[in-house]
């Protein structure tokens, strides 16, 4: 097989992740592959792990839970993060180690971000749109979903992926937004 002469190749080949498309109708397991190979760049061998430990928590599980929770489950304080409501030094812990995948660190405006009095004096949504900042300056997006409860959760992908995110996101009925719009 050849590869195209130039990019108007391509024009046409936008995919429809909604499965709108009578030609490609997509699955919920293959959106979620395709969910770990974003918010996985670069690192196929965790993307997956992550969904072989995903299908069989689905396949073993007593109850039809949400696939999301399952999801959150298996990728958290790896590619993703899940913290409570209020708890600004885990977030801060969670992020620092998902950035650490690709060599960054974010700045938090603080010479010590482990300061309790910087830590009371700040909220969840205030450090995710700090986090989202940063990583969009070395061209990464924060990204977090709607849980619809005391916590916030999400994780981190290419800036360069933005689209196809909120395409995959919207196809598994997954309510995101960028880092600096918490929810």
């Amino acid at each position: 097989m050849s590869s195209p002469d130039n990019e108007s190749d391509y024009e046409d080949d936008a995919f429809d992740f909604s499965g709108n498309d009578d030609d490609e109708d997509l699955d919920e397991e293959t959106l979620f592959w395709q969910l770990l190979l974003l918010i996985n760049p670069g690192d196929e061998e965790t993307a997956l792990h992550q969904f072989g430990r995903f299908r069989e928590l689905r396949e073993g599980a007593d109850d039809d839970g949400e696939a999301i929770d399952t999801l959150q489950e298996v990728i958290d304080w790896t590619s993703g993060y899940r913290v409570e409501e209020g708890d600004t030094q885990s977030f801060i812990d969670s992020i620092a180690q998902l950035a650490a995948r690709w060599n960054l660190q974010v700045d938090w405006g603080v010479e010590d971000p482990t300061d309790d009095e910087f830590l009371q004096s700040v909220d969840v949504p205030e450090l995710m749109s700090t986090a989202h900042d940063r990583l969009r300056e070395h061209g990464y997006t924060v990204w977090n979903r709607d849980t619809r409860d005391d916590t916030f959760a999400g994780w981190i992908t290419l800036r360069r992926d933005d689209e196809t995110m909120q395409a995959v996101a919207a196809a598994l009925g997954i309510d995101i937004r960028p880092g600096s719009d918490a929810f």
